[in-house]
Order: structure tokens, then sequence, then C-alpha cells
């Protein structure tokens, strides 16, 4: 089976990349590379890959291929609310493109990284399923509603689309993110001997590591066609929805010699949510996750421990998304559209 990963060199996909690969799937990758050269280590598979931005992928560039996986997006709240007019183009306008397209040319199953941050703002403590009413709180988290009601209109008996809504993630990768909750609570537990709150700790959030996002796409390639065909997963384990301030704790046991504060003006956090993963976990059981927040922590903590991480890594743009993103536009290289100027050879 040959597969097409869009956005196969940010965070999550060098490692699912890796573990298609070793499931004996032939990989081709397609990525704008804003995170060239952001990279927390050296373990990035080597696969053909196609430079684009996803505003200008063409019926040609998606021939040929099974399946696509969909990745591709600006990939956080931060980035979303800096230009939200560039968001709703490409995270919604332009993927909703890329699926007609790879319709257009033939691709049977096409895998959307969704997320649960499309629950946004969730009232009381039940966890949420696949049919809980969105309400997004970001454009980021909007522009997941709008592309899985286009994309979900495109399903026939030639082209289904898969939507995966993923928990947040967490979990070492070639090119790490921080932003990401454990990740930040970890870097600063390591960095400052503090486990540092911006909010009061009471917000809900799934966690999950990358490499059980990954075995829960390999399971959605692998699922007969009935059975994932126009279908929502929540991708995540039930057991695995924390309060910040739980997280904040299994830091503070896994990194020696730290404590817990929080911000002078820590509040709560609106976007709370809990979230139900038994459909998954029922409807294709070879997805089997392996991880838990203990674990993801001690890999983080380790990780830094050997890369010797210090407050201006973790401050830096290195792996900070939307300040990448900022220090390419401030040095001329993208233009306000987030495109690549002339000065950049690409």
């Amino acid at each position: 089976m040959r597969i097409l990963v869009t956005g196969h060199n940010g965070y999550i996909g060098p490692v699912m990349t890796s573990m298609l690969l070793a499931e004996g799937y032939e990989v081709t990758g397609l990525d704008t590379d804003f995170f060239t050269g952001c990279n927390f280590n050296d373990s990035a598979p080597d696969i053909p890959q196609v430079q684009k931005d996803i505003r200008d992928v063409e019926v040609t560039d998606l021939e040929g291929f099974d399946a696509v996986i969909f990745l591709a997006a600006l990939s956080n709240d931060p980035i979303g609310n800096l230009n939200p007019d560039l968001t709703y183009e490409i995270n919604h306008r332009a993927s909703v493109r890329v699926a007609e397209l790879a319709k257009q040319a033939g691709v049977g199953r096409f895998l959307f990284a969704s997320s649960c941050s499309l629950y946004g703002a969730a009232a009381g403590e039940d966890a949420l399923d696949e049919e809980a009413d969105f309400n997004p709180v970001t454009p980021y988290g909007v522009t997941k509603v709008l592309f899985e009601q286009d994309v979900s209109k495109l399903a026939d008996e030639h082209f289904s689309p898969v939507f995966l809504r993923n928990a947040t993630a967490y979990g070492v990768s070639p090119h790490l993110r921080f932003g990401l909750v454990l990740h930040d609570l970890v870097a600063l537990a390591h960095t400052t001997g503090l486990v540092y709150l911006k909010s009061d700790g009471t917000p809900w959030r799934p966690i999950i590591h990358i490499e059980d996002i990954s075995r829960a796409f390999i399971a959605a390639l692998r699922a007969p066609r009935e059975v994932v065909h126009n279908q929502a997963f929540n991708v995540g384990i039930s057991s695995e929805n924390y309060q910040i301030r739980d997280l904040a704790e299994i830091v503070r046991e896994v990194v020696p010699n730290c404590r817990i504060e929080y911000a002078p003006d820590a509040g709560p956090d609106k976007r709370s949510y809990r979230v139900d993963f038994s459909k998954i976990q029922r409807m294709l059981p070879e997805f089997k996750p392996q991880w838990n927040a203990r674990l993801g922590a001690q890999e983080l903590y380790d990780a830094f421990l050997r890369a010797e991480l210090t407050y201006a890594d973790y401050e830096a743009p290195t792996f900070k998304r939307l300040d990448r993103i900022k220090e390419l536009l401030d040095a001329g290289q993208l233009d306000m559209n987030l495109r690549w100027t002339e000065k950049v050879a690409v």
C-alpha cells in the first residue's frame, strides 16, 4: 500500500512515518517545511518527499496513492489566533481541496488528523463521545469542525474519509514541540525546578502519546472499509483524561527536586473537556495503546537530560511553532500569507 503523509516533517509526522515503514507501507511525504532545521534529534526517517504548500497541491501529486494521511495544518491555537483568516484558508479551504483532489485521483482512504479540541468548552463533567456537540473556542478548533463537515459529504463507494480526533499529544519526536501541556510542565520542572501552572489546574484534558496516535492511524488503515467509512473516532484512552493539576503532580513525582507553583493570575481555562474513547476500542480492536502520562513524563525527562536542555533552549523559537513562524516572518523568509519568499530556495 502506498501512503502519502502530508505534514510529515511536523511533530507527529516523523514518528508516524517511521512506524508506517516498520509495518511495510511505502511512504511519501509532502510538507512546506516551516520547521526545517528545528531538530531535537536525528531519528527522522529518510523517505521520498515533495516540498510543497498544501495550497498548491495538484491532482498529480496524489495519483497512485492508496491512502492519504493528512497531518498538515497550522498546528495549534496560538498560530491560529495570529491570523485567523490564514487558518481558515489553510486548515479549512485548502485542506478540503486536497481531499477533493484525492478523491479525483482515485485515493481510496483519506485519514484526517482531527482533534478533541473541537469539543472546546464542554460544560459539566460527562465524558464526550463522537456524537457530542461541537463547541470550539479557537479558529483552530473551528476549522477541524468545518473540515469534517465538508469532507464527510465527499464520501461514496470509492472514497472513504476517516476523522481521527486526537487527544492532546505528547512524546519525544525528532521535531519536538513545546506548547503541549505535558511537554511544558516537564521542561519547566527540569530547567527551573518549578512545575508552573498558568491556569488554576482544574481544566480537564485527555492526552495521548504520538506513538499511540500512530497506532490508531495504522489500525484505521487496516480496518475493513465498512468499519471506518466516513466515521469519526476519538483517539485516546478513557483513563488518560486528567485535570491539569493531576498532570502537575505526576511531573512533580517524576522530575527530582521540583515543586508546583501557580501563576499569580492563574484562573480557569475555558478549554476543558473530558472525552470518551470507547468507540475506537470497540470498533478498532487492533488499536492497542501502550503509554500513559507517567511513562510519558519519564520519557520526556530522560530525553531532556540527554539533550542537556536549558531554559534558553525551551524559550528559543526552535521548538515553539508560533515563535518559529514569527522568526521566519521577521527574517523576510515568509511573507504575510505564510508563503516562502524568493529569498529562500525551496
